[in-house]
């Protein structure tokens, strides 16, 4: 349990990584007269994620779960994989990034790196770590919870994000 809970406080430390440059992106688009959409859903998303990480410290804990490595291993494979495209989202969007919905009008749309192949490849990385990042240490009842809660709201996320796309952004 000890190297499971290192490895969730290294994902906690990359989220509040992940906080510092949205920050920062958020003052340069809004330097850009960018536009802020889906304000409303942002402390939902904000609950669930902290929600998914405590979740993965108190079920090991509390429900005696055991790490099985038939399950562990491939699942932390498969949790780095999301941090790498994660980051690799980032650093292609660049400034455009952020954990908020901020639109600069006229922008045009990325089309490069991930987004070449996915409309929203961060969310791709972003289920995958939703389902993986518990099941290192079978966690499954969080893995669970967190996965169909994020569902909902990655439906309400992606169409807000695609209809704020569409009003502002160019195309590729």
């Amino acid at each position: 349990m000890t190297w499971y809970t290192l490895l969730v406080l290294a994902v906690a430390v990359e989220r509040l990584a992940e906080l510092v440059v949205a920050r920062r992106n958020a003052a340069w688009t809004r330097a850009r007269d960018g536009v802020e959409h889906g304000r409303g859903h942002y402390p939902v998303m904000v609950v669930l994620h902290t929600g998914l990480l405590a979740g993965c410290l108190l079920e090991p804990l509390l429900a005696n779960r055991p790490f099985l490595p038939a399950l562990g291993w491939p699942a932390l494979a498969l949790a780095l994989l999301a941090q790498a495209l994660r980051w690799w989202c980032i650093t292609t969007l660049g400034p455009y990034w952020n954990t908020r919905v901020i639109v600069v009008p006229g922008a045009r749309l990325v089309g490069a790196g991930p987004y070449r192949l996915l409309r929203h490849p961060n969310y791709v990385a972003v289920v995958v770590e939703g389902a993986a990042l518990p099941l290192v240490h079978s966690a499954w009842l969080t893995a669970t919870v967190f996965t169909l809660a994020n569902a909902v709201l990655l439906t309400v996320r992606i169409r807000c994000e695609n209809a704020a796309l569409t009003t502002h952004a160019v195309p590729a």
